[in-house]
C-alpha cells in the first residue's frame, strides 16, 4: 500500500480524524519502534470536520504502539496456576461454546456475562448484543462506559425522553458563556478545549467559567475558577438557579410551554441561598453571584462536562441539575448553547447507539419497553419473548456474581478490569473464583490477563474495518490499511462465530462488516439516532456523517417554526439545522416537553472524617489513555509521564511534615497505594490527586483504584470513582510503625513541642 488512509483516532471522545501513510511511502525513510517495527506515519486530518486539522500527542503517535507487545494466537489454561498455552481458534471457540451450553443448561442464560469496551468499533458491539440480548437471552452486556459515560446517558433520557448529546463542535465558536465542570478539558480533551480557547480569545466579551477542585490547565484559562469542596455540585447548581430566579432571568414562556416540573424544582432551589451555598461550596459569595450573572447576561451558554460529573454516587442528579439551568434559561436548542457531555472514549457514543449496556437495546431502545424488544425481535428473527425484559448486571454486578456464585462464564473484551474497576482489591479476588473467564484484547501481557482461562487475539485499530461515533455524533469510517498480526480477529467476527457454533447461523451471517452496518442501521429507523441514511459508500465519498441523519432527510422545521425561529436568531445563518438535536424544542418524551427534576444534594458518598480526613480525587493526564494498554508502549509518551505521583496542598504537606518527592502510603478502607508528593497549591486543601494510569505492569503499588469505593449512582449505577475517604502517612515513618494512629502521635507531639 502506498496512498494515505483517512481515519478516526482511538482514543477519546473527541472524535480527531486523522491521515495515516505507510512506513516507506515515497520520499520517507522507514522509521521503526524500539522493537524494530516499522512506524506508519500519523497526521491530522485537515478535512475532517469534528477536529479540522488539530491532532494532539496521543494521536499523533499512537501507530507507535500498533506492533508492540501483540497476542498473536489464542492461548488457554485449565486453571489461573497454570501457564498459557498456544491453541487453534477451533480449540479456544469449542471451549467457549461448551462452556456456554453448560451454564445455560445449570444456572441458565443469565449465568453468562460480557463486559465489552467503548473502544469497540459499531460493527463489534451491535454483534455482541445480537448474541447476548438476542440470540441467548441475557442481558448481561455491559461496557467500561458503565464507568464513563452511563450518568449523562440516564440525565439526557429523564430530562429529554432519549439519550444523545444535543450540541455540536460548531456551539465551541459560537457560545457567550462555557460552563465547564467536572471537566480538565485542556487534558482530557485537548482538541475541543483548543477550538474553544481560541474563540474565547477572539470574542473577548465571551467567558469561560471552571469548576474544579483542581487548578488544572482547563482553569488556569478560566475567567472564573470555582474551587468547590469535592462533593458539592448540585449545591452550586442549585445555587446558580437560585440567583437566576431571584434576578429574574428565566425564560418563562419556554418553561410553560416546552417543560414540566419547574415548581417542584422551584420548591427546591428555595433552599440554596447565595450564604448557605457558598460556605457548603467553600468559595467566596462573590465567585458565586459572578458566576450566575455570567449566564444571566448571556444569550448562549454552552456547558460541558465529564468524568467529574458522571463518576459519582449523585451523577444522574448532577447531569440533570446542569440541565435544569438549560431548561429554565432556555439555552437549547439553538447555535452556542446546550448541555453537551464529553464522551470519555472513541467509541462510547457508538455502544449507546448499539445498546451497549445492560438496560439499553441498539437504536435508543430500552430494555424493559416490549415494543423495542419486539421489533428487535423481528429484526434479528426471533421468537417472541425472546428478549429479557429485565436489565442484565452492570459491570459491578458482575464482580458480585462472581462472589456469589451465579456467573458461570465472564468475557471480557478490549477493556482492563483488573486496573480500572473500583475497589481492586476486591476486584481481583472475585475474578479469582470466575469458572470460566474469556479475555479479548489486542495486547499481551495486560494486568487483566492474568485472570483469563481463555486469551483470544484481537484486531485492533489500523487492522479492522468498522464505524465510531464521537461527541457531537458525528459517524467516521475507519477502514483496515494494515494486515492483521498472527490470527487475530475482529471483535465482531469473533462473536458471530461463536452465535454460529451454538446453532445460530441464521442470525449470523455476515461475510464483511459492512454487512453488518447494513443491517444494525435498519435498528435505528425511525429512532431519535436514526441513521439509515449513512453507509460505507456514503462515508467513503462525503467523509463523516452526523446523525440524525434519515434515508430521506425531511426539513428540520416547518413553516410555522420557521417563523418562531427566525423571531428567536438575530443572524439568519444562525438558524437550527440538522447539527443540533430539539432545535424545534420538542423533546423525544411522551407530550413531547422536556422535564425539570428536582434534587437536593447529598455530598459524597464517602466523606473524609477523623480517621480518614483526606478527599482523594483521580483523573487523566495529557498524554496516557486509561490503564496504558497502548500509552505505557509508546517512548514518547512514557518520558512525557514517567512516574504517577500525588498531588498535595502545601498547607496539608507541612501539617504531615511532608516533603517534595517523599513517598507517601494512601489508605482508605478497602486498600493502600504509594506515590511520591507532588506539593502544588494547584490542589484545594484537604483534598488530594492521583492519575489513574497506573496499574501494576507500569509502577509497583501505584493503583488508584485500590482505594476507591464501587457505591454508585442509584439511576445510571455509575460507581463513584472521583472520590473517596483516605489518610497519608509517609514512607518513612512506616519503617518504624506500620501504624497510623503512632503517625498521628507523632504529628500531635511535634504540634505540642511547637506551641509556646
Amino acid at each position: 500500500m502506498t496512498d494515505s488512509v483517512k481515519t478516526l483516532c482511538p482514543y477519546c471522545g473527541v472524535g480527531c480524524g486523522l491521515e495515516v501513510s505507510p512506513p516507506a511511502s515515497a520520499g520517507r525513510a522507514t522509521h521503526r519502534d524500539s522493537q524494530g517495527n516499522p512506524i506508519w506515519k500519523v497526521t491530522a486530518d485537515r478535512a475532517h470536520p469534528s477536529s479540522k486539522g488539530m491532532v494532539c500527542v496521543k494521536g499523533a503517535t499512537v501507530s507507535e504502539a500498533v506492533d508492540k507487545d501483540r497476542l498473536k494466537y489464542p492461548m488457554m489454561r485449565d486453571s489461573l496456576g497454570e501457564s498459557f498455552r498456544q491453541v487453534s481458534w477451533d480449540e479456544a471457540l469449542d471451549r467457549i461454546v461448551h462452556r456456554i451450553k453448560t451454564v445455560i443448561a445449570t444456572d441458565g442464560p443469565d449465568g453468562i456475562c460480557m463486559y465489552g469496551s467503548g473502544q469497540f468499533q459499531t460493527e463489534d458491539y451491535y454483534i455482541a448484543q445480537k448474541l447476548l440480548k438476542g440470540c441467548l437471552g441475557t442481558n448481561n452486556f455491559d461496557a467500561n462506559s458503565r464507568l464513563c459515560m452511563s450518568s449523562a446517558v440516564a440525565g439526557y433520557i429523564q430530562s429529554f425522553g432519549s439519550d444523545g448529546p444535543p450540541c455540536c463542535y460548531d456551539d465551541l465558536d459560537l457560545t457567550d458563556c462555557a460552563f465547564l465542570i467536572g471537566t480538565n478539558a485542556a487534558e482530557c480533551h485537548p482538541i475541543v478545549f483548543n477550538r474553544l480557547h481560541k474563540h474565547l480569545k477572539k470574542d473577548r466579551k465571551a467567558k469561560l467559567i471552571v469548576v474544579d477542585p483542581r487548578t488544572t490547565k482547563t482553569a488556569e484559562a478560566a475567567d472564573l475558577h470555582l474551587a468547590i469542596k469535592p462533593g458539592t455540585d448540585i449545591d452550586l447548581l442549585n445555587g446558580i438557579a437560585h440567583l437566576l430566579m431571584r434576578w429574574g432571568k428565566i425564560d418563562t414562556y419556554f418553561i410553560d410551554e416546552c417543560t414540566q416540573g419547574f415548581a417542584e424544582y422551584a420548591q427546591i432551589i428555595r433552599h440554596y441561598s447565595p450564604e448557605i451555598v457558598a460556605q457548603s461550596c467553600n468559595i467566596p459569595i462573590e465567585d458565586l453571584e459572578q458566576a450566575a450573572r455570567y449566564w444571566a447576561d448571556s444569550e448562549r451558554v454552552l456547558s460541558l462536562w465529564s468524568m467529574g460529573v458522571n463518576q459519582s454516587s449523585e451523577g444522574t442528579a448532577k447531569v440533570r441539575t446542569i440541565i435544569n439551568l438549560h431548561l429554565m434559561t432556555a439555552n437549547i436548542g439553538k447555535p452556542g448553547a446546550g448541555p453537551f457531555s464529553l464522551t470519555g472514549q472513541p467509541n462510547a457514543m457508538g455502544g449507546r447507539e448499539a445498546g451497549g449496556l445492560s438496560h439499553i437495546l441498539p437504536g435508543y431502545r430500552v430494555v424493559k419497553n416490549p415494543q423495542h424488544r419486539a421489533e428487535l425481535e423481528q429484526l434479528w428473527g426471533l421468537k417472541p419473548g425472546q428478549i429479557s425484559p429485565e436489565p442484565g448486571r452492570d459491570c459491578w454486578s458482575m464482580i458480585t456474581g462472581l462472589e456469589t456464585g451465579e456467573v458461570g462464564l465472564l468475557w471480557i473484551a478490549a477493556t482492563n478490569p483488573a486496573v480500572s474497576m473500583p475497589d481492586l482489591e476486591r476486584t481481583k479476588a472475585a475474578l479469582l473464583k470466575s469458572p470460566l473467564t474469556v479475555y479479548q484484547d489486542a495486547y499481551y501481557p495486560t494486568e487483566t490477563a492474568a485472570y483469563a482461562h481463555i486469551i483470544l487475539p484481537a484486531a485492533q485499530w489500523s487492522e479492522k474495518t468498522g464505524t465510531m461515533t464521537n461527541s457531537e455524533r458525528m459517524v467516521t469510517l475507519c477502514p483496515q490499511f494494515r494486515p492483521r498480526p498472527g490470527e487475530a480477529k475482529a471483535d465482531w467476527e469473533i462473536f458471530a462465530e461463536v452465535g454460529r457454533r451454538l446453532g445460530f447461523t441464521e442470525q449470523f451471517q455476515f461475510e464483511t462488516s459492512a454487512d453488518v452496518h447494513r443491517e444494525f442501521i435498519q435498528a435505528t429507523r425511525n429512532r431519535p439516532c436514526d441513521m439509515t441514511g449513512i453507509n460505507y459508500e456514503r462515508l467513503q465519498q462525503e467523509g463523516p456523517l452526523q446523525w440524525p441523519c434519515p434515508e430521506e432527510e425531511n426539513p428540520v422545521i416547518d413553516q410555522k417554526e420557521e417563523k418562531l425561529f427566525t423571531s428567536l436568531f438575530k443572524n439568519p445563518a444562525e438558524k437550527p439545522s440538522a447539527k443540533r438535536l430539539y432545535t424545534d424544542w420538542k423533546f423525544n418524551t411522551p407530550d413531547t416537553r422536556a422535564r425539570f427534576a428536582a434534587f437536593h444534594s447529598k455530598g459524597l458518598a464517602e466523606p473524609p472524617d477523623e480517621d480518614y480526613p483526606f478527599v482523594l480525587t483521580v483523573g487523566r493526564l495529557y498524554g496516557h489513555w486509561h490503564t496504558q494498554t497502548r500509552t505505557g508502549r509508546i517512548e514518547k509518551i512514557k518520558k512525557m509521564h514517567p512516574n504517577p505521583f500525588i498531588e498535595i496542598h502545601p498547607r496539608d504537606a507541612a501539617n504531615l511534615k511532608i516533603e517534595e518527592g517523599a513517598l507517601i502510603e494512601v489508605r482508605s478502607r478497602r486498600g493502600a497505594a504509594r506515590f511520591p508528593a507532588m506539593i502544588t497549591k494547584a490542589i484545594t486543601p484537604g483534598t488530594v490527586f492521583v492519575p489513574m494510569h497506573w496499574g501494576a505492569i507500569w509502577a509497583d503499588n501505584a493503583e488508584a483504584n485500590n482505594l476507591t469505593h464501587p457505591i454508585a449512582c442509584p439511576i445510571s449505577l455509575e460507581p463513584e470513582l472521583k472520590a473517596c475517604a483516605v489518610q497519608l502517612i509517609p514512607v518513612a515513618f512506616l519503617s518504624k510503625d506500620s501504624s497510623a494512629g503512632a503517625y498521628q502521635n507523632f504529628l500531635n507531639s511535634e504540634l505540642a513541642s511547637a506551641t509556646p
